[in-house]
């Protein structure tokens, strides 16, 4: 070997040996209590305090109830607000999903204009030719109307006629 290789390779081992205690005083620093490197602030409110964790941010009521020190979790809105964001998120995604999966599944869906229609408001005559059932004529329609007015007048004499009768009960 080298003079040069041989520094080269202490050089490495010392740095090794360095970045080793670097990561030993970190891991004893995670493993200090909770109260020594602050993780808890506490203040005074009403008959207890509130206790605020640094690190999560969430906030408790701790009081003493006689049996000793209690403390209860105060609700998070913030929490049930993103939960609620979470919850519609997913919702809008399973839904455009569903309309994407809509507009491709249509298959009589095209991009053609729909012809327009003749100057007398009547359908386009390729859809005439393919109609089954014929519209009824002016003539037709007359008849019907005539019936109707017949039939009104007749049902308007039968009640008047019973008005009377009971008139003269």
């Amino acid at each position: 070997m080298s003079p040069a290789t041989s520094s080269s390779q202490f050089s490495t081992i010392i740095a090794a040996i360095a970045f080793g205690f670097a990561g030993l005083g970190a891991a004893v620093a995670d493993s200090a209590p909770d109260s020594a490197n602050g993780r808890y602030t506490l203040a005074p409110a009403g008959d207890g305090v509130v206790r605020l964790d640094t690190r999560t941010g969430a906030v408790s009521n701790c009081n003493n109830n006689g049996n000793g020190w209690a403390c209860y979790a105060v609700p998070d809105e913030r929490a049930a607000m993103d939960q609620e964001i979470g919850r519609l998120q997913a919702e809008n995604a399973r839904l455009k999903a569903q309309f994407a999966e809509r507009e491709t599944a249509s298959p009589g869906k095209n991009e053609e204009a729909l012809p327009k229609s003749d100057k007398q408001g009547g359908p386009p005559k390729a859809i005439e030719s393919e109609r089954k059932i014929p519209l009824p004529s002016d003539q037709d329609m007359d008849r019907v109307m005539s019936f109707v007015e017949r039939t009104w007048r007749r049902l308007m004499e039968v009640a008047d006629r019973m008005k009377d009768a009971a008139g003269k009960l």
